[in-house]
């Protein structure tokens, strides 16, 4: 450093010269000093490393707060502060790595074939020791609470634990381990299949909330069927005269009462029928005169006894006559009197019911089998099954079964009333039915239906709406609730109705869990697969 002094700017004295130039040297020799104290700095990192081996008698992860590490020789390249940020380090199995004092081991989740395991291999100033030399055990801590003990065995070069881990893997894990007469503790925790959501965002995604109970399962078997109309009160109304129409008063689908006219026909026959019966009674009116006359000649003993006789087999016969004619009539359908045309023949409805089926028309000719209306009472059908071999042992006369529109959303209870015995040639199927009340009309017949038949009934400890149910990588998969968002729950289900479903095992009765909206904590879980794979 060159420091030049010029005349035109400061007049001194030689006195004033030297001063001057001793200040500047003093402060020379002082910037020197403070310069080679600051690069000397760096050889002080021994002894600020030192309250990190005062530490030696605790862990890494204690003393540090922090969920494993790489031990305090790892500190060596970084101030304290630096430190306490790293992330664990990977060992060379691929697990985390907790060190203190020159102990370490590395904790591996093996997930490969089989069931979950925890593989922990141990080292001493970063040389492996032998499986045999210490000894590891865990302890897991589930979201809900539950503790689980986990025990080692040796088996090659590494520690493997005896106990399956369950999934979800979200735990806290308690790792204690003794290497001769030094125990050592270190922390982790992991959060695999874990959705993690606030109050806000669980109440926007609409996710309902429901907890897992006993219900009572009914295994139900699907039959396909079809609505008919109950044979036993429907009518194929025959003329049983041949006539010509002269009116018919009754229409398609009018609903008609017992006794009501639906059409009336000119019959000859009938008008030869109501002739015989005026004739028989005219007969008898005859007969009957004479019988009284004779009987009353023979009390007097006027007349001779076999005249009595006589009138008296006549009139009998007179009599036969014509309630035979009547019976005749009501055989047909008609009226014993006469009000009106001989030939009138009115066609009247044998129940309530409706018009369901018309083939008759004004001035038409009929015979007297043609099938003119058909008329059913619709308040109760039949619903027609189908049923395969397979089926027969489950379709008995009693059962209970729901019946089910596929057209709409309708159903109604009913039981079994009839079983056919015998299996079609063609189709090898057999027929049953069902006998349903109908008051408003709403199964008609022609409707497909599926018959749901409860094979078995049973109450089972645990369930949850089926609606709860998601596949994950080929499990069955609910939704369990924690603190701070939910957890995929692998379970194993067992028998459903639909609406419930049986959990055999993976959850306890009392469960919060995720019930509607649980595709959207699946699609949550997917953004983050890449983060877990098996």
């Amino acid at each position: 450093m060159k420091i030049k002094f010029t005349k035109s700017v400061f007049n001194l004295t030689k006195k004033q010269a030297s001063a001057i130039a001793a200040i500047l040297l003093l402060g020379v020799v002082a910037g020197a000093w403070i310069m080679g104290s600051s690069a000397a700095k760096p050889g002080a990192e021994p002894h600020a490393h030192a309250s990190h081996a005062e530490a030696g008698e605790h862990g890494d992860a204690e003393h540090h707060g922090s969920k494993g590490g790489d031990g305090h020789d790892h500190a060596k390249e970084h101030d304290d502060s630096e430190h306490h940020e790293d992330a664990p380090r990977s060992g060379p199995h691929g697990g985390k790595v907790f060190s203190e004092g020159g102990f370490g081991l590395e904790l591996l989740l093996f997930e490969e074939g089989g069931e979950p395991s925890f593989r922990v291999w141990l080292f001493q100033k970063d040389m492996p020791l032998t499986p045999g030399a210490g000894k590891v055990s865990i302890t897991l801590t589930r979201p809900d609470g539950e503790k689980q003990e986990i025990p080692f065995v040796a088996e090659k070069e590494y520690l493997k634990s005896t106990a399956p881990i369950a999934e979800p893997h979200v735990f806290e894990v308690a790792i204690t381990a003794r290497l001769g007469e030094r125990s050592f503790m270190f922390i982790d925790s992991r959060e695999e299949g874990k959705v993690e959501l606030t109050d806000e965002q669980l109440k926007a995604a609409a996710i309902d909330i429901q907890k897992s109970a006993p219900a009572k399962i009914k295994t139900a078997s699907q039959l396909p069927g079809e609505i008919r109309f109950n044979e036993d009160r429907t009518a194929h109304v025959v003329p049983r005269l041949a006539g010509v129409v002269e009116s018919v008063p009754a229409n398609l689908g009018q609903m008609v009462k017992r006794g009501q006219v639906l059409a009336v026909i000119a019959s000859s026959s009938l008008s030869e029928q109501r002739s015989e019966l005026l004739a028989a009674q005219k007969r008898l009116s005859l007969a009957k005169s004479t019988y009284e006359r004779e009987k009353k000649l023979w009390e007097e003993k006027i007349s001779a006894e076999q005249d009595y006789l006589q009138a008296q087999q006549a009139f009998r016969e007179a009599e036969i006559a014509v309630a035979n004619g009547q019976q005749k009539l009501v055989a047909l359908g008609a009226s014993a009197t006469v009000s009106g045309s001989l030939n009138r023949y009115e066609i009247r409805a044998p129940f309530d019911g409706m018009v369901v089926e018309k083939h008759i028309a004004l001035g038409e000719a009929v015979k007297e089998d043609a099938n003119i209306f058909t008329i059913s009472d619709l308040s109760s059908v039949w619903a027609e099954i189908v049923v395969s071999a397979k089926d027969l042992n489950i379709v008995r006369v009693g059962e209970k079964v729901v019946v089910k529109a596929t057209a709409f959303d309708s159903r109604a209870e009913g039981s079994i009333s009839y079983v056919g015995a015998l299996l079609g040639q063609d189709t090898r199927t057999a027929k049953a039915r069902v006998t349903l009340a109908n008051p408003k009309m709403a199964w008609r017949p022609g409707l497909f239906v599926s018959i749901e038949l409860i094979s078995s009934e049973a109450e089972v400890p645990v369930s949850v709406l089926s609606e709860a149910v998601q596949t994950i990588d080929n499990k069955s998969i609910v939704f369990t609730r924690v603190a701070d968002g939910f957890v995929a729950q692998p379970v194993i289900l067992g028998r459903s109705d639909g609406k419930y479903i049986e959990v055999l095992s993976g959850m306890k009765a009392g469960t919060a869990y995720a019930a509607s909206g649980s595709f959207i904590l699946k699609s949550e879980l997917g953004k983050g697969s890449a983060e877990h794979s098996h």
